[in-house]
């Protein structure tokens, strides 16, 4: 009888211990986690408005010379430079963005910072609201899909950023920088990993909408939290995110789902932790 009242008394013990980790847990999530996200999110998209505003400086000149095929390889090779360090843009320099193109005042992709180059010749004014707003004058961030050649595989999404090249007060064209969502995701992973306790797991993801974007996080723990339907569902009934815990091979995790305003009202991060 003593031995069965001592084990239902470790039962509770241990139930009273495993929902106050869990409440740690989502304590962590939302007072820090969260706001070390946002934090890094704002500082990339500080960093990158800051420096496409400095490279439409720069290049500027270049969408003045006559010759086309001159125009696109010194360009190209300008946005190169810009990316280098010393010789670059403070702002590029380890920077997640995939691509630095300049557009010219008809809208038309130039150049981009690469030899294979699918992006020139393409009008980007059609299809972009930041390019538009950068050929009106005006720097502008966003959000824009990308479509793989091949029509079966998944598009990408990139936060856009846009400036006005000016000359004698005129726009001769414009610079635009992408970072893709799975870039930024990888970003954010890295830096959690290297700010996290020895042995403390925890993995970032972002969305957009049904889509998830990740880096080096398990199978097991993307097939936990993917179902965009119950997360649009639990979203819905808390627009300002949620906590919830699930089991890993019999292990408990603690997640948070968070919207992202800055980004987009369908962005989000899904933060993945093991409670202590």
């Amino acid at each position: 009888m003593r031995w069965g009242v001592l084990l239902v008394a470790v039962q509770v013990l241990v139930g009273c211990e495993s929902t106050a980790a869990i409440a740690r847990t989502e304590t962590q999530l939302r007072e820090v986690d969260l706001p070390r996200v946002q934090e890094l999110v704002e500082q990339d998209l500080e960093n990158h408005q800051a420096g496409v505003v400095k490279a439409a400086a720069k290049i500027a000149p270049g969408f003045a010379v006559p010759d086309p095929e001159k125009r696109e390889s010194q360009i190209r090779a300008a946005l190169r430079i810009l990316q280098q360090p010393k010789k670059g843009i403070d702002e590029f320099v380890a920077s997640p963005m995939s691509f630095l193109a300049a557009i010219g005042p008809d809208g038309i992709v130039i150049a981009r910072d690469r030899e294979q180059d699918r992006m020139t010749g393409q009008d980007f004014r059609s299809r972009f609201e930041v390019v538009r707003q950068a050929l009106a004058g005006s720097s502008a961030t966003g959000l824009g899909e990308f479509f793989a050649e091949d029509p079966n595989a998944p598009s990408s999404w990139s936060i856009l950023f846009a400036a006005p090249s000016m000359k004698e007060g005129k726009v001769v064209g414009a610079v635009l920088a992408g970072i893709p969502l799975s870039r930024l995701a990888q970003r954010l992973s890295r830096q959690f990993r290297v700010e996290a306790a020895q042995g403390d797991p925890v993995w970032v993801y972002l969305y957009k909408g049904e889509r998830l974007f990740h880096w080096d996080t398990p199978p097991e723990v993307d097939a936990l939290i993917r179902d965009p339907a119950a997360r649009a569902q639990r979203l819905s009934a808390s627009p300002a995110g949620y906590c919830d815990k699930t089991r890993l091979q019999g292990d408990l995790q603690v997640y948070g789902v968070f919207p992202i305003a800055l980004l987009a009202p369908d962005v989000g991060t899904i933060i993945v932790r093991t409670p202590k």
